[in-house]
């Protein structure tokens, strides 16, 4: 019969040149460690730049729509026929109710779609930073409040694009993983 006897992990000699420096503890205790590369650190920025200052944009597009369709009940229309004149219907605002357009295009329906749509790809951007960035779970719920909250995206974008260089520029090394 075998006794079972614990496993017992080599142990690197000091001569190899993996002291505490290689292991990961140094002289803070903590070495920092990304989840991509410098590129795909930068490509994952740029693309959530983008998406930030689209999605702020069509955020405040959306809450004009909403300010002209509850407080003055308009929709914005381009095309159509005008409801009450029977007259050709260019573009501009119209009476939501009783219809003011006949056809056309609503574009307030159109700025509600693209802006949700938009979001779900900003969403994307936001997993794929704090994913490589190995931020806590709490930068990740700022960053998607971005969207939703007119004008914090673009706050947000330049205090996290700031916050990206200088971490990249801080620790070189961290990024290092091929």
């Amino acid at each position: 019969m075998i006794d079972p006897k614990p496993a017992i992990q080599p142990q690197p000699s000091q001569t190899s040149g993996s002291g505490p420096n290689k292991s990961g503890t140094g002289k803070s205790g903590k070495k920092r460690r990304f989840g991509g590369t410098e590129a795909q650190i930068r490509s994952a920025l740029k693309f959530y730049k983008v998406l930030a200052y689209l999605t702020g944009g069509m955020l405040l597009l959306l809450c004009a729509e909403l300010v002209a369709r509850y407080a003055f009940g308009q929709y914005l229309f381009a095309g159509g026929t005008n409801a009450v004149t029977g007259e050709p219907f260019g573009f501009g605002f119209a009476d939501a109710e009783p219809q003011g357009v006949l056809g056309g295009v609503n574009l307030s329906v159109a700025v509600l779609i693209v802006h949700g749509w938009m979001y779900v790809v900003y969403l994307m951007s936001n997993f794929r930073l704090w994913s490589l960035m190995r931020w806590p779970f709490a930068k990740l719920i700022v960053l998607a409040l971005g969207g939703v909250i007119p004008f914090l995206s673009f706050f947000v974008e330049k205090r996290f694009h700031a916050e990206v260089e200088a971490e990249l520029a801080a620790n070189p090394q961290a990024s290092k993983r091929y």
